[in-house]
């Protein structure tokens, strides 16, 4: 009895022992499985992760990817996306090729910067998407904005808003009747008949031919949308010349078609407002129209492409205000003239970009003017390297 007593509890406990194995067992298996679950699971979250992305990609490729060169229109105004070879850091103002404004470069510095925008211009001119942007011909109007130094063989093309009062003081000296540019006349400057100045319109085209292959030829440039917050403040603002035509003729007739609102008694005495300024130079067939009703092109906001043909006279050199305190000496130099001449003292920090200024002048303009303004001068921008001004369209 005993014994059997024994057996049994013998085979109680291996029964026992069978049944811990088999739960055992099967825990193992339901843990394993589970594994394979997360891992499958973690898989399709992978996948639909990847498809998500791909699809984000695609369609923002649809919105923003046109190929380099490719026109893409916005809100009803073709804009040309540049190419990358002068596509430039957005963040900074001051293209990175041009020298820093603290740095003093060495000729040899210089002249790799001075190379560089030539070499950049001529690719710009050469893409033809942004041919009618960059391209004009050598007319009566461009050959009017060049003036002549027969003397010293140089050619200035005239670009208002870029200190070019002071390079026309500088070739006035050239020709001898004063000895330094602080001798002259702030009249006599801008009097065309007596400054003693010639245009290159005046001469023949075989002596125009000639001084065009021969001649040592520069201008200057400036972020074209500075520029024109420099315009706007100098004749309708400020009019320190006394120019009254821009306040009694030129700004009614901007009021009266581009301000949403206005009575016709308060034309004068509300002034014209550079948002009313913007609208006007963006709408291209409108201010073709009213600059017939002007008389000529109105050279202080007409871009630089029209203004000097870059793209059909190749330049000696390209100066730029930003960077104007480097720049002037190192052009005298390159010209032969300086041990002649002086380019006047810069008053510190004039010719500093200021985003601050354009954000606060555009801060009223709608991203739709901002689109259609920067249509029209974009040329401008890609040819001298300056960044596109996509911080106020944000």
């Amino acid at each position: 009895m005993e014994f059997t007593a024994m057996k049994s509890q013998r085979e109680r406990e291996e029964a026992m022992s069978g049944s811990f194995s088999g739960f055992h067992g099967k825990t193992e298996a339901q843990t394993m499985r589970h594994h394979w679950l997360l891992l499958g699971a973690c898989g399709w979250v992978l996948l639909i992760l990847m498809f998500v992305s791909r699809f984000i990609s695609f369609r923002a490729g649809e919105g923003f990817g046109e190929r380099p060169g490719q026109s893409s229109t916005l809100e009803g105004v073709n804009v040309v996306k540049p190419i990358p070879a002068f596509s430039l850091d957005k963040q900074d103002p001051t293209p990175s090729h041009q020298p820093q404004a603290s740095v003093v470069p060495t000729a040899a510095a210089w002249q790799a910067v001075a190379d560089k925008r030539l070499e950049l211009l001529s690719t710009v001119c050469k893409n033809s998407s942004l041919r009618n942007l960059t391209h004009a011909s050598i007319s009566k109007f461009v050959l009017n904005r060049i003036f002549v130094c027969d003397k010293h063989k140089i050619l200035f093309c005239q670009t208002p808003k870029v200190g070019n009062t002071q390079w026309k003081k500088v070739l006035i000296v050239l020709n001898g009747v004063f000895t330094s540019v602080e001798e002259i006349p702030e009249s006599l400057v801008h009097d065309h008949e007596k400054n003693g100045l010639p245009r290159l319109s005046s001469f023949t085209p075989q002596e125009i031919t000639h001084r065009l292959d021969a001649y040592f030829k520069f201008f200057i440039v400036r972020d074209p949308f500075e520029r024109l917050i420099s315009a706007f403040k100098d004749k309708f603002v400020k009019n320190p010349r006394f120019e009254p035509w821009y306040k009694h003729d030129i700004a009614p007739a901007i009021i009266r078609k581009y301000r949403k609102s206005h009575r016709e008694s308060d034309l004068a005495a509300s002034g014209l407002h550079f948002e009313d300024f913007v609208r006007y130079l963006g709408d291209a067939e409108g201010r073709r129209r009213m600059d017939r009703q002007f008389g000529e092109h109105v050279i202080h906001w007409v871009t630089f492409a029209e203004l000097c043909a870059p793209c059909e006279i190749h330049y000696s050199v390209v100066g730029h205000h930003e960077t104007l305190e480097q720049d002037a000496p190192h052009i005298l130099r390159a010209a032969g003239i300086e041990r002649l001449v002086s380019y006047p003292t810069i008053p510190p920090g004039i010719t500093r970009y200021n985003r601050t200024k354009v954000e606060h002048y555009f801060s009223g303009v709608s991203r739709r003017d901002v689109r259609r303004l920067f249509a029209r001068y974009q040329g401008d921008f890609y040819m001298f390297g300056y960044p596109s001004p996509d911080f106020l369209l944000r």
